[in-house]
């Protein structure tokens, strides 16, 4: 069942939503050579705490961060903790949730810790997150769940090749339905698979995370031995951006942004939904 929120509902989404956005902004300044995965951590907690929200990863299937941290070719899951230095060169996707009066927000960015790092992989990172704007773009009311596949893959898909031969779309893992849960039902792929049909059609009142993860290699990963960290097989670095979105009546809301959504999609020619808490 895909759960349907009331416009009340979307604005208290929006609440959890802001103090994400706000997880972020703290945390990518934190983010600097030297600091640690964990001091990350505490950073996000504090920022949760000043808010007066819960987390919504914290102890989650037992999960002990209040932040996923994945450095580098850790594609998602990672789990913060001291050992783990940030250094300058170094990607770190950042992925934060927040609940607020029972309702959840998601979302993840990619940082660039220091300098050093090669134009391949400010390409990587900047190709992963406009296939998310794609995506987000295209959740708009008679649509259905893969035609925001479709616009996720196909952006990708139309980007120069880097000189490893081929972005990776991760394929264990991708967006889902948010709402009085952080993962509920419809999953969302990042590309088309036709044996999964067409998905069920986009209507308002649905909210969704979207999620695109892109490796510079293979699509490929494995667990570690903690049951959390997912990390590529080939060893390749990987980028992961994430929104929660909610679909209105007057278009999407993207409510893990601070404007909404609305300075990028209107370089998709959409107009965001107006801003419930504005």
């Amino acid at each position: 069942m895909v759960e349907i929120k009331t416009p009340e509902q979307i604005a208290k989404m929006r609440a959890a939503g802001l103090v994400v956005a706000a997880m972020h902004a703290a945390c990518r300044e934190a983010a600097v050579p030297g600091a640690t995965t964990k001091d990350l951590d505490e950073v996000a907690a504090k920022v949760l705490a000043d808010h007066g929200a819960k987390p919504n990863f914290l102890g989650y299937g037992g999960f002990p961060g209040n932040i996923c941290t994945s450095v580098n070719d850790v594609v998602v899951h990672g789990i913060p903790d001291r050992e783990t230095v940030l250094k300058s060169g170094d990607i770190i996707s950042i992925d934060a949730g927040a609940i607020v009066d029972g309702w959840h927000g998601d979302a993840a960015i990619t940082v660039f810790v220091g300098e050093g790092h090669g134009p391949e992989l400010y390409e990587l990172s900047r190709v992963t997150e406009e296939s998310m704007w794609a995506g987000i773009a295209a959740m708009r009311k008679g649509n259905r769940l893969v035609d925001v596949s479709k616009a996720i893959e196909g952006y990708i898909r139309r980007q120069p090749r880097p000189s490893s031969g081929r972005y990776g779309i991760i394929e264990d893992y991708g967006g889902h339905g948010i709402g009085s849960q952080m993962h509920m039902d419809p999953h969302l792929l990042n590309y088309v698979d036709r044996r999964r049909g067409r998905g069920p059609r986009l209507v308002p009142g649905m909210c969704l995370a979207i999620e695109p993860m892109v490796s510079l290699g293979s699509p490929k990963t494995h667990v570690l031995d903690d049951d959390w960290t997912v990390k590529t097989d080939d060893g390749s670095w990987a980028c992961h951006w994430e929104h929660s979105v909610a679909l209105t009546e007057q278009g999407p809301l993207v409510l893990t942004a601070p404007d909404g959504g609305r300075a990028k999609l209107a370089e998709y020619g959409v107009t965001a939904a107006p801003d419930p808490l504005a």
